[in-house]
């Protein structure tokens, strides 16, 4: 029967006749028309860029999301999105001459051939048909892209955990070059795959399709598009099954969320593979050239890893265009803010989490966040009520400085001095977010301590870190207070440095002022 309609521009609005009840069930069955558009963003054909076909994505009418918070009918305009769970069967009829790739699990291999019916091989079986028939299954998954070309290659191969690999690129004659990149990624995925499962989640689905498309990176379920075969992107695309895909978090609202853990994860997966962190492969490029005092400073400002995540970060701080992780994504100012808040910010906001309950147990806060959330769109005070009980910290208030508001961390050694037989350290709080303390005390004779201030809003502490350091607790640090004395039981003539948090995983604006330096 059919129902009355209204177009919001892209939206359609559908009024049921007769109301849907709880645990009711409807058929929606749709007819529709496209034009498929020449490519400049996300789906379209005849790539300028890559002279690719196809890449359709957003090619099909998709449900909007409702949830807690009701109807989310955000019109898409090439940024975010937030996607229903389903079961896709996708039958697509084309060209005899095209291959595709896609989302889901190919139902008519055997008829298909290239590669889909056994390993690696060549060529489309062939067929009199006017049309090619390509029947594609996926299970549980919240969008479907595909891509077609009469040019792909197709490399496949099956990962030690079982998952089926595709890699599906442009192939170019006698560029065995091209051919060796791609053929990369599938060898490539396949040593990262245990290392992902472990850190981040066991991956549920049977398939994954490296697809070499008209715009990206740019993740889907069970695929990625990739205009290019840097590992880099095919990890960050590939980290987004675990941060959008399977996760499913309403991007419009907490896009950091979703691309700054996966850009942190993302850091971490190329640790692994390439054997080095993102600081000491920054290093290794600027071997050999003269000496930049602004790249040196800002290696020194950084962490051993996430070194893209703090720099932008502090980049975007400087600009004076932050704005709230809060902000809608779609309603940024502008491309620049949106961006390194979305993938920096979120980046940080993770290994930053690490600095303050401790790196271990954010690593199993990641884990269960995983576990207890996957295919439940959890929002930014989900995550946090189960870190605080993973950490038993308090966490609220990290959430409402670092999330809500453009308040930055800014802290300095102010002044030392003895005093009835001790030696103290005065620090004070510049910058408006509070945050706990690791000040570092290096001796002359080459002894360390580690002293830990607490703050009083966290109502607990991070575990010691690193079991070979001395670590002295300290009362809380009240957050309504400007300074705070470190009292030590040394000479103040036996000091050689003093560093506030000398891991650099706080993200503190103004660094030189952490660290004090003394020639006695």
């Amino acid at each position: 029967m059919a129902q009355p309609f209204k177009y919001h521009e892209t939206i359609l609005e559908v009024n049921l006749t007769k109301p849907l009840l709880p645990n009711g069930k409807i058929i929606l069955d749709m007819d529709f028309e496209a034009q498929i558009p020449l490519q400049i963003r996300r789906s379209g054909r005849d790539n300028p860029t890559t002279g690719l076909r196809y890449s359709m994505a957003q090619w099909y009418p998709k449900l909007c999301e409702y949830d807690y918070e009701g109807w989310h009918p955000t019109p898409y305009v090439a940024r975010e999105f937030y996607g229903v769970w389903g079961d896709f069967d996708v039958t697509i009829n084309i060209d005899p001459t095209y291959k595709i790739g896609g989302t889901g699990v190919l139902q008519n291999a055997n008829e298909i051939g290239w590669g889909y019916d056994a390993a690696n091989t060549p060529d489309l079986k062939p067929t009199t048909k006017a049309k090619r028939t390509w029947h594609f299954t996926a299970n549980n998954v919240h969008d479907f892209v595909w891509a077609a070309d009469p040019e792909y290659k197709h490399v496949t191969k099956k990962s030690s955990t079982g998952t089926m690999l595709h890699v599906i690129y442009n192939y170019k004659p006698n560029d065995t070059k091209n051919d060796s990149a791609w053929a990369l990624i599938a060898q490539a995925a396949n040593e990262a795959l245990l290392f992902m499962e472990k850190s981040f989640g066991k991956y549920p689905y049977p398939q994954y399709s490296f697809i070499q498309g008209g715009d990206g990176g740019m993740e889907y379920p069970m695929a990625t598009l990739l205009q290019g075969s840097g590992l880099g992107t095919v990890f960050h695309e590939w980290m987004h099954s675990w941060y959008q895909m399977m996760l499913g978090t309403n991007e419009s609202m907490y896009a950091w969320m979703d691309e700054g853990f996966t850009s942190y994860a993302e850091d971490l997966v190329s640790k692994f593979y390439n054997k080095k962190s993102s600081k000491q492969g920054l290093r290794d490029a600027l071997a050999g050239r003269p000496d930049n005092a602004q790249l040196k400073e800002m290696i020194d400002a950084v962490p051993e890893d996430h070194v893209d995540g703090y720099a932008g970060y502090f980049q975007l701080v400087k600009s004076g265009k932050e704005e709230p992780l809060t902000t809608h994504a779609d309603h940024y100012n502008s491309n620049f803010a949106y961006s390194i808040a979305a993938y920096s910010k979120g980046e940080v906001f993770m290994e930053q989490l690490g600095y303050i309950v401790g790196a271990n147990v954010r690593d199993k806060i990641l884990l269960e966040y995983y576990n207890q959330w996957k295919f439940k769109h959890p929002n930014s005070n989900d995550l946090i009520v189960l870190a605080e009980k993973i950490s038993d910290i308090k966490l609220d208030w990290y959430k409402e400085y670092w999330c809500n508001t453009t308040k930055t961390i800014n802290y300095a050694i102010d002044s030392l001095w003895e005093e009835g037989g001790l030696s103290k350290i005065r620090i004070k709080r510049i910058g408006q977010m509070p945050m706990p303390i690791d000040l570092q005390l290096n001796f002359k004779d080459g002894t360390t301590e580690m002293h830990y201030v607490p703050l009083n809003l966290m109502f607990g502490e991070k575990p010691t870190e690193n079991g070979t350091q001395k670590r002295i607790v300290h009362e809380e640090w009240k957050w309504t207070h400007p300074t705070y004395i470190v009292e030590f039981n040394q000479k103040l003539s036996n000091l050689k440095s003093v560093e506030i948090d000398p891991s650099k995983r706080m993200a503190d604006v103004e660094r030189k002022n952490n660290l004090l330096e003394l020639n006695w």
